[in-house]
């Protein structure tokens, strides 16, 4: 049977959006959203879904459910998609092949057993007097019967109490093929590689340390990072929440990946040493096709056992049996730091919109949530405290599931002590409130930068202070510090501008208590520092600077302040839209948060 060529457009946009419209390859990516939804419905492409009777729709994508039946049908689709890609221009001609041929199977899979009825797609496309759209429809947790108890805030430690000093990892981006001399302004995705091609009206050249464009790290930039951290320490323990490879998302393969993944792994075990303890979460590139997480219910070839699997390997050496047991399953685990002090590492993508796979099922992928309410009810028994660690911040997750991670924190306030995450490559945070008036703050998601230099950035790691280990130790975060490379010395050696610095250093940029004018970072003080960026601009630039890494071209003022202020506020996704909303941005703000850089 062929393929109609009306219902070939659905799949277009869902495959370019979930493509080029979301996280990676390209940072414009909200622009290419933006084109292709306009280029779409423009009178020259010669259809326009809002013209089409809500009963022919339905029966187009009707057709289409049975066309993809058809493995020559999936071929004509994937041609298509490559087609639409090129001649829109969201990618070179080279990248759109290759990302079609990846994504495509996996892709076409998931969109055959997903809830994507014709009605809710006509929903979508034609508008909600032909159906409702509700792929990721609201879900509720359940939560134990046990009363919540008393809450009792956090209170400031004695002085010359013990602190606990973590060095916390994430978005180190490596890339195999980062040339010195290539070009950093190419049009490709991904920049400073031997294949990198030079616009016409400019050139400049990757750095040998590292280059301010869309460029990802060399090896030997994150062995330098490893060995100053080394000789920074010691370290109580380490966080390190994922995002290995590089962007190059329409060329990576599985053997790519693991390889980095282990390459990276043993990097960190050398160079901080066997008896510092690493705790790892997994970040939305370690997957190829990135974002692409299936749930335990997918078997086979498609399932993540390839990944998950060479996680437990590597990882072995940091983490108890029972651990890796359930990162196999599903990619999270818990374990215990110290007597007192439990870690839960989260696999976010199970949260993300960008994984297509939550087409056939958003609801609480893996019972991922429900076994960490279990884990909250267990330690909340025993005393314990806990901290939990992720790649992608809650406040930018499906509504369902950013809505009940909120509630977890609410009613576990007592217990969670420290949320750690990383993804967006700069440094902020992510507030917590209670959710019956929205404005005692109870829990603070600490976003931390990136090691990479993606996008115009110096590359950066993060030293949180905790409360230590001693009897009734809240273990909350009392202080945190960022150090960076900075580019445009380590890449010009005093004497030689033309020659890198054989050894540079990676310096402080900020503490934030000393910064910021604070006694401590509880939820309260960053609550209070939120209020001050209103008030005070001068406040919010430097915010604005270090947020950035130190390395920012232009401040941030009126609209661009009123969506981070938004941001630092909305721990829950809605509460984003709802701020979004309240300043008249129409739901553009809250997109473009969710388009972070990934």
């Amino acid at each position: 049977m062929q393929l109609p060529s009306l219902p070939s457009w659905f799949l277009l946009t869902c495959s370019l959006v979930l493509l080029f419209g979301s996280c990676d390859p390209a940072p414009t990516s909200e622009q290419s959203r933006l084109v292709l939804m306009e280029q779409f419905i423009r009178p020259e492409v010669g259809f326009n879904w809002r013209n089409v009777t809500c009963p022919l729709c339905k029966a187009v994508f009707t057709i289409l459910d049975i066309a993809l039946l058809s493995d020559t049908n999936e071929e004509r689709v994937a041609s298509a998609v490559r087609e639409v890609c090129i001649r829109l221009h969201l990618a070179d001609e080279q990248v759109c092949q290759q990302i079609t041929e990846l994504f495509r199977d996996d892709f076409i899979r998931a969109l055959q057993q997903s809830l994507l009825w014709p009605t809710e797609a006509c929903a979508l496309l034609v508008g909600p007097s032909c159906g409702k759209f509700d792929i990721y429809a609201p879900w509720n947790l359940t939560l134990p019967k046990v009363p919540k108890p008393p809450v009792t805030p956090p209170s400031p430690p004695k002085p010359g109490s013990p602190q606990s000093r973590v060095l916390f990892l994430t978005d180190i981006h490596w890339d195999q093929e980062y040339a010195v001399g290539s070009v950093a302004d190419c049009k490709d995705p991904l920049c400073c590689r031997a294949d990198s091609r030079a616009p016409k009206w400019r050139r400049r050249e990757a750095g040998f340390w590292g280059t301010y464009s869309k460029c990802d790290l060399p090896l030997r930039t994150v062995e330098n990072l490893l060995e100053n951290a080394a000789r920074d320490g010691p370290w109580d323990w380490v966080y390190w929440t994922g995002d290995i490879p590089a962007h190059n998302i329409w060329s990576q393969t599985r053997k790519q990946q693991l390889s980095e993944l282990t390459v990276i792994s043993r990097l960190i075990h050398k160079h901080l040493g066997p008896n510092v303890t690493v705790y790892p979460a997994i970040g939305n590139h370690e997957s190829t096709p990135v974002n692409s997480f299936p749930p335990p219910f997918v078997h086979g070839n498609r399932s993540m056992s390839w990944l998950y699997d060479t996680m437990a390997e590597e990882w072995s050496a940091w983490l108890p049996e029972q651990a890796l047991k359930t990162l196999r399953y599903g990619g999270f685990y818990t374990v215990e730091i110290q007597p007192g002090l439990r870690l839960v590492s989260l696999n976010m993508n199970f949260c993300a919109r960008e994984n297509f796979w939550l087409m056939v099922n958003s609801t609480d992928p893996a019972n991922q949530l429900q076994w960490l309410v279990h884990i909250l009810q267990d330690s909340e028994n025993k005393g314990e405290k806990v901290h939990i660690i992720g790649h992608i911040p809650p406040g930018l997750c499906l509504g369902s599931w950013s809505w009940n991670y909120y509630h977890i924190i609410n009613r576990y306030e007592n217990t969670i002590s420290g949320q750690f995450f990383g993804h967006t490559h700069l440094d902020e945070f992510e507030m917590f409130y209670d959710e019956s008036t929205m404005s005692r703050p109870l829990g603070v998601a600490f976003i931390a930068p990136s090691a990479t230099t993606y996008i115009n950035l110096n590359p950066g790691f993060r030293v949180y202070y905790v409360d230590g280990n001693y009897k009734d130790s809240s273990r909350f975060v009392l202080d945190h510090e960022t150090y960076i490379l900075n580019l445009t010395t380590a890449n010009q050696s005093p004497g030689a501008p033309s020659t890198p610095e054989q050894n540079p250093k990676w310096t402080l940029l900020y503490r934030a208590t000393e910064a910021y004018g604070l006694t401590s970072l509880f939820p309260s003080d960053c609550d209070g520092l939120m209020r001050t960026f209103v008030k005070d601009d001068r406040s919010f630039q430097k915010f604005w600077y270090y947020r950035h890494k130190g390395h920012v071209s232009e401040p941030c003022k009126e609209t661009c302040k009123t969506t981070v202020l938004c941001f630092l506020r909305s721990g829950r996704y809605d509460e984003l839209e709802q701020c979004d909303f309240l300043n008249g941005f129409k739901g553009e703000m809250a997109r473009a948060a969710r388009k972070t850089l990934c």
